[in-house]
């Protein structure tokens, strides 16, 4: 049974990546009118996303698992290389980059407008090594393979990843008794010969067997398989791992019976990236020596968690974890899922306004739930499509208020605000107010009870960047002091009930 264990595992890999990256842009805006001068839609911008594309997805997947990286390959001398190198440095990935003068590195720029892909503009060269960079990249890749676990090679054909080159990494991990997994771009495989796993998509590797397959007929694993064996035998191909998009994975091996495993069931709205994330997480899960099989099925939970985000993306320990649970018929308190940690809460806010939806946030101790308390998250979830819920923790509880403080602890108090329907993510903080956080996060809208504008520093930070303040009105009878002073009456009444018993 796949296991949460493989996640720890992941801390103590290294993986070198080869091949092709690249920056994808994304610019996200909307279209109201068309253009006078032609007839066409005017795209207007109102946010623009870069980020790592091609093999730098991969490299940005295994960042986001925890996994030590490193990337050997070519890019062009201009800014987009720059920024290819100040993403790798934030990755903590170790890179040796070849740069070749007077040529483009390869960006993607894609329009989206509520949700839609429009179009996509790119900008790039063949990046190809003559004779005398080719010697040194080879130095470079066996240096680098030496120290790494794994070798994941992405081939975007861009012109790194020749016959020759190919080739070559792959006799340098035979050398060095590694294990080599190939994404595939190319339709003749014998570039890819001896790699231990090939991983094409249905698509490509119909484009290679020359054949079509019906992934739900009740006779395509043995067509499959029967197809792959022609395939792995002509171009001397050990295994090949054939996705199959929203119908999963198949894995067949030179020797043995063929494993199939079916999709997670997800609402997609990007497919961009889904077979980088697939790549990272099977080659890390079968450097850190789990089965086939486990790995297929850890890298297909990352794929279907992926596919659910907008744009290039990459899968967290967390959410893998959760993934895993859930496969496994785990089925936790929903709370876990809603309770983040600040970093999580502020990439969960880019993706959800990269969706359009309206952030909502509110902050506050919650020790004794009441009311009032009810009252503000309904409020405010009425004014937002996301709540995002701030706690103070232990710490600042006590600063605040005393030792005394709180009465329950932030875990319990962040699993009673979880449970409630209104609210759908919890975030704690340390700090005496939640301004930093909400600097953090930028809600679009921040709501609260009982406090005015002049005192609530948090609400003058969200009207500083043009979002919504709503001051709720307090529920009266209702607060925390009130619920103790029932209780405390409560005591003293108890007391005197056994004195006159006595």
């Amino acid at each position: 049974m796949l296991t949460k264990n493989i996640l720890d595992k992941f801390k103590n890999l290294t993986v070198l990546c080869i091949g092709d990256i690249m920056l994808d842009r994304f610019c996200y805006g909307e279209v109201e009118r068309i253009s006078p001068e032609a007839p066409v839609p005017i795209f207007k911008i109102l946010k623009e996303k870069t980020m790592l594309g091609g093999t730098g997805n991969v490299i940005a997947n295994l960042a986001s698992l925890n996994i030590k990286t490193k990337y050997a390959g070519v890019t062009g001398n201009d800014d987009s290389s720059a920024e290819i190198e100040k993403f790798l440095s934030n990755a903590d990935c170790k890179y040796s980059l070849i740069k070749l003068k007077n040529h483009k590195t390869t960006t993607k720029i894609r329009m989206i407008a509520n949700n839609n892909h429009l179009i996509r503009a790119d900008k790039e060269d063949f990046l190809i090594l003559d004779e005398k960079q080719l010697k040194d990249f080879e130095k470079i890749v066996e240096k680098e393979i030496k120290n790494s676990d794994i070798v994941l090679v992405s081939d975007y054909k861009k012109g790194l990843l020749t016959t020759e080159s190919t080739q070559m990494i792959i006799s340098l991990c035979k050398k060095h008794d590694k294990k080599v997994l190939v994404d595939p771009k190319e339709r003749d495989f014998s570039k890819y010969a001896h790699a231990d796993i090939v991983k094409p998509n249905l698509k490509e590797f119909e484009l290679v067997s020359g054949e079509k397959f019906d992934a739900r007929s009740d006779d395509f694993k043995l067509k499959i398989k029967t197809s792959a064996l022609e395939v792995m035998k002509k171009y001397k191909i050990k295994n090949l791992l054939i996705t199959l998009s929203k119908d999963g994975m198949i894995f067949v091996p030179s020797k043995g019976d063929a494993i199939q495993i079916s999709a997670e069931a997800k609402e997609v709205f990007d497919v961009s990236g889904a077979g980088d994330t697939s790549l990272a997480v099977l080659g890390a899960s079968i450097a850190a020596g789990t089965t086939v099989s486990d790995a297929m099925k850890l890298a297909n939970l990352a794929s279907g968690i992926v596919v659910g985000k907008l744009g290039t993306a990459c899968v967290t320990p967390d959410e893998l974890a959760l993934a895993i649970d859930k496969s496994n018929g785990i089925h936790k308190l929903s709370q876990v899922s809603k309770i983040i940690s600040r970093k999580e809460a502020a990439e969960r806010v880019k993706e959800l306004k990269e969706k359009n939806k309206i952030i909502g946030f509110t902050n506050g101790c919650f020790d004794v739930m009441h009311l009032g308390h009810i009252h503000s998250f309904a409020s405010t979830k009425n004014e937002c499509d996301v709540l995002f819920v701030g706690i103070n923790s232990d710490k600042s509880i006590k600063r605040l208020k005393g030792n005394k403080y709180p009465l329950q602890n932030e875990k319990t108090r962040s699993y009673v605000v979880a449970s409630l329907e209104f609210v759908d993510y919890v975030v704690l903080f340390d700090e005496d107010t939640a301004l930093e956080l909400v600097e953090e996060l930028r809600p679009d809208v921040i709501a609260k009870e009982g406090y005015k504008i002049e005192n609530w520093p948090e609400a003058q930070k969200v009207l500083s960047y043009g979002g919504r303040v709503i001051e709720l009105e307090r529920v009266e009878d209702y607060s925390t002091s009130a619920v103790l002073r029932k209780i405390d009456d409560l005591n003293i009444d108890t007391k005197n009930e056994e004195s006159v018993n006595v």
